[in-house]
């Protein structure tokens, strides 16, 4: 029997066809504002932060007083940069290169 990926399934294309459609940052604020709690968009963005800051070789002690996210947390956005599918690096990198467009190759 095939294994089956439940976070792939119609429900989440949805979730994430609603999210590609959206156009500018103040959509986005709309959508995520009505969609998650305070909390959600900033646990989130924390996330972000701090695997921008591994991916530049911050330590996690740095990481800790920059972003005040726990280590625990920092760890596991670590694992996903070194052993996940690489949408955190592939996504930084994306949007590092659209604020930078002369870095890009």
């Amino acid at each position: 029997m095939a294994e089956k990926n439940s976070r792939r399934n119609p429900t989440t294309d949805a979730l994430f066809d609603a999210i590609l459609s959206l156009e500018t940052r103040e959509e986005c604020y709309n959508f995520f504002e009505d969609l998650c709690t305070v909390k959600e968009i900033s646990d989130m963005a924390q996330r972000l932060e701090a695997a921008k800051l591994l991916l530049d070789g911050s330590t996690y002690d740095q990481i800790v007083k920059a972003v005040e996210i726990s280590t625990a947390t920092i760890s596991r956005i670590n694992r996903c940069i070194q052993y996940g599918s690489g949408g955190y690096r592939a996504t930084i990198e994306k949007v590092r290169g659209t604020q930078n467009p002369q870095k890009q190759k």
